[in-house]
């Protein structure tokens, strides 16, 4: 069996990003030849924990032997990148892949290095890279996770090849649905941060103190993400809503409204989506489903009423 290539990556952006997929390539057998960053520091430390000797800040400075370029910059820059590497007179693009991690933009923000030969595509990694992290602690939680990818059928044919380097997959994201797809991603991770941020100033009105609120819930939250695994988010739903218990679902939102006023607006908008979720599980039936949202957003309103009133 023929062995292939080893991919020769550079690098330019000495960020979370580039730092943890950077140090995947190599630990699974590939090559970082360069880390192009903004500032010397950042290259550097970037480097560093890539275990790449080779850092600038000058994206012209990239070896000759790269064929792969990794453009894991802020979103705002790649295009800007994609335009310096592309004055690069001397450099050979037939025969090099060039892409960026954004989530928003496609291959199509590329386009001046295609237009010099190269093979695009867009690879945005469907994972969290908290700032406050280090490249250290994310490392583990960047293998085996899913990439949206866009581009023309060699982009992606080298897509899924960089994706099995890095243990992960590839799920293929129409161009016209880009920002939409990115939307998604925000829902699943810092949308789930900010319920778990609500979930946690209710524990803080429940036990005096917010800490601990997360070992409290855990049980319960693993049960229903485990749930949703094995079936669905429909047929995981549980609860009042889900039952049809409007004088529950009632009593809840005065007592959200008494303690914690200023996530009522929040805790309305997800109920209401939980209405939508138990008529598509059909344990309530649309006439339910009615009565229940006319309930919720009279509530709504009369509370909003009586705030500004005050």
């Amino acid at each position: 069996m023929k062995r292939r290539a080893r991919l020769h990556v550079t690098i330019i952006g000495g960020g979370k990003v580039g730092s943890v997929l950077g140090r995947l390539l190599v630990e699974n057998g590939e090559r970082v030849v360069c880390v192009v960053s903004r500032t010397a520091v950042s290259a550097h430390a970037a480097g560093r924990f890539i275990r790449c000797r080779t850092t600038t800040t000058d994206v012209s400075s990239m070896p000759v032997s790269t064929n792969l370029v990794f453009i894991a910059t802020p979103h705002g820059a790649v295009r800007d990148v994609a335009r310096s590497l592309a004055g690069i007179e001397w450099m050979n693009f037939r025969g090099m892949a060039v892409c960026h991690a954004s989530g928003m933009l496609t291959a199509e923000a590329l386009d001046p290095v295609r237009k010099r030969g190269a093979t695009v595509f867009s690879f945005h990694p469907l994972q969290t890279f908290p700032r406050e992290f280090a490249p250290s602690m994310i490392v583990p939680t960047a293998r085996g996770i899913y990439y949206g990818v866009d581009g023309p059928p060699a982009g992606l044919r080298m897509a899924r090849r960089l994706a099995r380097s890095l243990d992960g997959h590839v799920v293929e994201i129409p161009p016209e649905k880009r920002e939409f797809y990115h939307a998604a991603c925000v829902v699943a991770s810092n949308h789930l941060a900010t319920m778990l941020s609500v979930l946690e100033s209710m524990y803080a009105v429940i036990s005096g103190n917010e800490r601990g609120f997360y070992r409290v819930f855990k049980p319960i939250i693993t049960t229903t993400l485990r749930n949703i695994e094995r079936t669905s988010p429909a047929k995981a739903l549980s609860g009042p809503v889900a039952r049809g218990g409007i004088d529950t679902v009632a009593r809840h939102l005065a007592e959200v409204a008494r303690y914690t006023p200023a996530i009522l607006s929040y805790y309305c908008a997800v109920t209401l989506e939980t209405v939508r979720l138990a008529i598509a599980k059909g344990s309530i039936t649309p006439a339910q489903g009615e009565q229940l949202s006319i309930m919720i957003q009279e509530f709504l309103n009369t509370s909003s009423i009586s705030e500004k009133t005050r």
